[in-house]
């Protein structure tokens, strides 16, 4: 924790930040759950003011977040291409926004799954270009592709992360969800990726 509070400070404080936006909104919700509102209408709507200003207040703070994860998410792959692990994020997390479940989800969680989304497409792309077959180095034999391997890992691990994000929608969501999911389009973004787009 001490190498993560060093490198990113800003980030350490807007997580912290975060965190007790999000106590607050808990007790706020709580408070508004216990009021009847035959009893105590001001209160009420003092209450849903406040976390309606608290919503706002964590909408922006993930904002703040999503740009600095800009920096750790978006480097350059070895390859010179850019990763699209920036853009896996952020697609996923407008649409745990637009679902109401933002808050219900780790930064940490989202950030694994868009890594391993585009570590997964990076192995595709790696599979596509070299084949699946690889030589040996001391004997010069034809071996499997260490790729293939690799790009199974980082799709199981996508898939894991995935259903951990899902289920936490399925459980809190306000409403029912019919429709593709971010997660659904990761093979859209492999074909993309691969056509140079």
């Amino acid at each position: 924790m001490d190498y993560m509070t060093e490198k990113y400070p800003a980030l350490i404080h807007l997580l912290k930040s975060r965190i007790a936006l999000a106590e607050r909104y808990y007790e706020l919700t709580e408070k508004v759950g216990s009021a009847a509102a035959s009893e105590d209408e001001a209160a009420l709507t003092a209450a849903l003011n406040e976390r309606g200003e608290l919503a706002s207040t964590l909408t922006c703070a993930n904002d703040e977040a999503n740009a600095a994860m800009r920096e750790y998410l978006g480097k350059a792959q070895k390859n010179g291409k850019q990763s699209l692990a920036v853009e896996i994020y952020e697609s996923t997390w407008k649409w745990l926004h637009s679902r109401r479940c933002s808050h219900l989800i780790p930064a940490q969680l989202l950030e694994q799954y868009a890594m391993s989304v585009a570590r997964w497409i990076q192995c595709e792309e790696s599979i596509t270009e070299f084949g699946f077959l690889a030589k040996h180095p001391t004997t010069g034999n034809a071996i499997p592709s260490p790729y293939v391997s690799m790009s199974q890992s980082f799709m199981k691990q996508a898939n894991n992360l995935w259903f951990q994000i899902y289920q936490v929608v399925k459980e809190n969501s306000a409403a029912d969800y019919r429709g593709s999911t971010p997660h659904d389009d990761a093979m859209e973004r492999l074909l993309n990726a691969r056509r140079g787009g």
